[in-house]
């Protein structure tokens, strides 16, 4: 009884190629499902700009507070080497400093040259067409961090 509630299949089956499924989906729909359009369908104008304003603040916040935290690291880090240095525990070497200066400039000069790849390009067209559907929330996210930053 089993096998006959299987059914007969003549094998006709369409094929799901989930790669390009992929390629063609945006990111945010990969990551929130089909019914995550843009927000300017779903909330009111004082909704998006309050939403985009607190998250803007909130990541300004926290990157002025780490970019201090991350300042202070380097600029410590530096003057304790600076200060190895003149006490003897360290030494310089000047010459071969400029070397790799001078190696690492010639290198900075032949990536200048190349082209963007594609995939920046299409990651930089996505950004530009998410900010174009999202504008208010986008402004709302701007100000708050500049708010955020300045606090």
């Amino acid at each position: 009884m089993a096998a006959s509630s299987q059914g007969n299949f003549d094998g006709k089956f369409e094929v799901l190629d989930l790669a390009e499924l992929a390629k063609k989906q945006p990111w945010w729909r990969k990551l929130f499902g089909q019914e995550s359009g843009p927000s300017a369908e779903k909330y009111s104008v004082a909704t998006q700009l309050l939403i985009g304003g607190v998250t803007g603040w909130c990541t300004g916040f926290i990157f002025q507070k780490v970019g201090k935290l991350a300042a202070t690291a380097v600029g410590g880090g530096f003057f304790l080497l600076q200060l190895a240095n003149h006490t003897g525990y360290i030494k310089v070497d000047w010459q071969r400093v400029e070397k790799d200066m001078k190696k690492a400039k010639e290198q900075l000069k032949i990536r200048k040259n190349n082209q963007i790849p594609t995939e920046v390009k299409s990651k930089a067209e996505e950004v530009v067409s998410f900010v174009k559907k999202n504008v208010l929330v986008t402004g709302g996210f701007f100000g708050g961090f500049l708010l955020g930053m300045a606090s």
